[in-house]
C-alpha cells in the first residue's frame, strides 16, 4: 500500500520516517507530505511539533486531533512547490486534500508557507 501522502513508497518506508525523526524533513514538501499522513493519523503531537513557535495552534491542538479522526481522508495532490529545497530557507507548496465529511466530498485547497531555521523546515501557515 502507498503512503497517506500519495508517494509510491510504503508508509514505513515514507512518512513514517519523519514522523519518527521529529519532522526532519529536506524539503518543504517532504515536511507538507508528511504534516498530511499526521492529519489522516491523527497525529497532534506531530502536527504541533512541525508547526513554527510563531504560529503554532497549540490551545487547538484537541480540536484539531478531534476534526481529524472524525473525517475519512481520501488523498492529497501536490499542485505546485516553489523554492523549499535543501539550499532554500522558505518555500511555498500548494496543495489539496480532499476528505469525506458529512456524507460529502470535500476538499482543503491551500498554499502553505515553510520556513527553515537550525536545518529543519516548519509551517507557517498560508502564505500570502
Amino acid at each position: 500500500m502507498n503512503c497517506y501522502c500519495g508517494n509510491n513508497k510504503t508508509y514505513n518506508e515514507c512518512c513514517e520516517i519523519f514522523h519518527i525523526n521529529h519532522g526532519i524533513t529536506a524539503t518543504a514538501e517532504q515536511l507538507m507530505r508528511s504534516r498530511y499522513s499526521a492529519f489522516v493519523l491523527a497525529n497532534g503531537d506531530y502536527l504541533m511539533a512541525t508547526h513554527h513557535t510563531s504560529t503554532r495552534p497549540i490551545k487547538e491542538k484537541k480540536a484539531i486531533v478531534k476534526w481529524a479522526k472524525s473525517v475519512q481522508w481520501i488523498r492529497l495532490e501536490i499542485i505546485e512547490s516553489s523554492k523549499g529545497s535543501k539550499e532554500d530557507n522558505e518555500g511555498t507548496v500548494t496543495f489539496n486534500a480532499y476528505f469525506f465529511e458529512n456524507g460529502k466530498v470535500d476538499v482543503i485547497n491551500e498554499k502553505s508557507a515553510f520556513v527553515k531555521e537550525n536545518n529543519c523546515w516548519f509551517y507557517i501557515g498560508l502564505s500570502k
